[in-house]
């Protein structure tokens, strides 16, 4: 399994120009969880909530943060649901990258992150399925 730096994973997550180390940690990454038998299927269950979240942004911030707090105990119940270690490593990237999102204080900073998250995330995906996941 891949471990990220708790750091680096940071600065994926709260700043813009850290677009280098989101492609290489998600190339990575996506390499490693289609080696340990992640499925499409199983990124997606994810994935699309995080979508979901994402488009409330822009409706209503105030639902869309506590979503995103909520997320949390979605990865933790898919991790355990799921056979095999596969999700459970994808959960491992994820909920510290989600961690940093949930630290910020001011609303445009959470939206900026959250994004950020998103898009680190779509990487991974993208990765995997590039890797051959199926």
């Amino acid at each position: 399994m891949i471990n990220i730096p708790i750091p680096e994973l940071q600065k994926i997550v709260q700043e813009t120009n850290s677009t280098h180390l989101l492609v290489k940690w998600a190339d990575a990454a996506g390499k490693d969880l289609k080696n340990s038998g992640l499925t499409t299927a199983q990124i997606r269950a994810l994935f699309g909530e995080v979508r979901q979240i994402e488009s409330q942004w822009s409706i209503n911030p105030d639902k869309a943060w506590r979503r995103t707090h909520l997320l949390k105990p979605k990865m933790a119940y898919r991790a355990r649901k799921e056979r095999g270690q596969a999700v459970k490593d994808l959960v491992s990237i994820l909920d510290p990258a989600l961690n940093t999102v949930l630290e910020q204080k001011e609303r445009e900073k959470k939206e900026e992150c959250f994004k950020r998250f998103t898009e680190f995330f779509e990487a991974i995906l993208a990765y995997h399925r590039a890797y051959g996941g199926s």
